[in-house]
């Protein structure tokens, strides 16, 4: 008996073959993000390092999760050739995956609320990507996924499948890279990384990939104001919610999303929007370049565990991330108008966080778990 597999399918075959090749091509001609040193005289035996996420081809590390998430539906099938590609996302992640999209040659439909900047909608069309808008920003994952299903495409959903889209044991992810960065550095295995959440993803990998290699670092996790993250990890109540926004854009969540692994984290904090936003302005004066908000998230952490080490007496190298550049929230983070219309001062703040890079204390009690 002769059996006919259809025609469809081997061309589907041939056809996602060649997008992981373009894929694997373009990873191959960019070299890895840097780490920094940030110098730091006054915190002798403490250094801490930033690896620069903001220079990849979108600008940013979601560059690192959209290129996963695309290899991850492709080696599933989910994504053929023609397939539509939905996206819940008004930023970094849309710019990233748009990008990947027009690689392949695949429509990509981003789902965001009516009021998002207009920036982010000129970076996301500028890679071909369209923008699909919706009034009720809490319908926003059931928009995406309804979108999908009426193109016939892929709801790509990088809330539920950024923790497991990446390789954590390494084959270059971003902790393997920074362990290789590290190597030749005083303290080369860090006392401490430092990672805020959006999907949940990195703060996994890196967690995971601790634990996997036996590695002495602890991680700690730093959250937002508005964002359900903390309260979940700190209850143990996976269903916790949160009703506002969070003004921290690619930080903080309305719901624990499935892609957060709180068994991989050593501690969290909850950061005040303001430090955020002052940490961000302190590190950007240090690098001499803008970084963005999320940054400041991280950085206003870490700067809290540096103190607590100095204070304690112990040496030993921190690690965090600079998630993108500042150049995309001029008219935000950067803005005096933009912060005094949200109630934000981040002045008692910078003086604090200058403090501690100063060889000061740290004069503030943060929310922990």
């Amino acid at each position: 008996m002769t059996i006919r597999v259809p025609v469809q399918r081997l061309c589907s075959r041939g056809w996602v073959e060649q997008a992981i090749a373009a894929l694997d091509a373009d990873q191959h001609r960019s070299a890895d993000t840097h780490l920094f040193k940030l110098e730091c005289p006054k915190l002798a035996g403490i250094d801490i390092y930033l690896k620069d996420e903001s220079t990849h081809p979108t600008g940013s590390l979601k560059h690192r999760l959209a290129r996963s998430l695309f290899l991850y539906a492709l080696c599933n099938g989910q994504i053929r050739e023609g397939t539509p590609v939905v996206e819940a996302s008004s930023g970094s992640t849309a710019v990233s995956e748009a990008y990947f999209a027009r690689m392949i040659g695949v429509p990509f439909y981003a789902v965001m609320p009516r009021t998002t900047s207009r920036e982010k909608v000129v970076a996301i069309e500028h890679y071909g990507g369209t923008c699909h808008f919706i009034d009720d920003g809490s319908t926003l994952y059931a928009e995406a996924a309804a979108l999908a299903r009426s193109l016939g495409g892929h709801y790509m959903d990088q809330f539920t499948f950024a923790e497991r889209a990446t390789d954590w044991r390494g084959n270059n992810n971003i902790a393997e890279a920074i362990f290789r960065q590290m190597e030749r550095e005083p303290h080369p295995v860090p006392a401490w990384m430092v990672m805020s959440a959006g999907t949940g993803g990195t703060s996994a990998t890196l967690g995971r990939y601790l634990r996997y290699k036996r590695h002495a670092t602890r991680l700690c996790v730093a959250d937002v104001e508005q964002s359900a993250f903390f309260d979940g990890y700190r209850t143990a109540d996976p269903e916790c919610r949160c009703e506002r926004a969070s003004l921290i854009e690619g930080v903080g969540r309305p719901r624990v999303e499935p892609s957060f692994v709180p068994g991989v984290i050593d501690r969290m904090v909850r950061v005040p929007d303001a430090a955020s936003i002052a940490a961000m302005n302190v590190l950007s004066r240090r690098l001499g370049r803008r970084v963005g908000g999320s940054t400041g998230t991280n950085f206003f952490a870490l700067c809290w565990l540096a103190a607590e080490m100095k204070a304690t007496g112990r040496k030993g190298s921190l690690v965090t991330l600079i998630c993108d550049s500042g150049e995309r929230y001029l008219k935000t983070y950067y803005d005096p108008a933009w912060l005094a219309e949200k109630g934000l001062d981040p002045a008692p703040y910078e003086t604090l966080v200058e403090a501690v890079l100063a060889g000061g204390g740290f004069d503030l009690r943060l929310e922990e778990a």
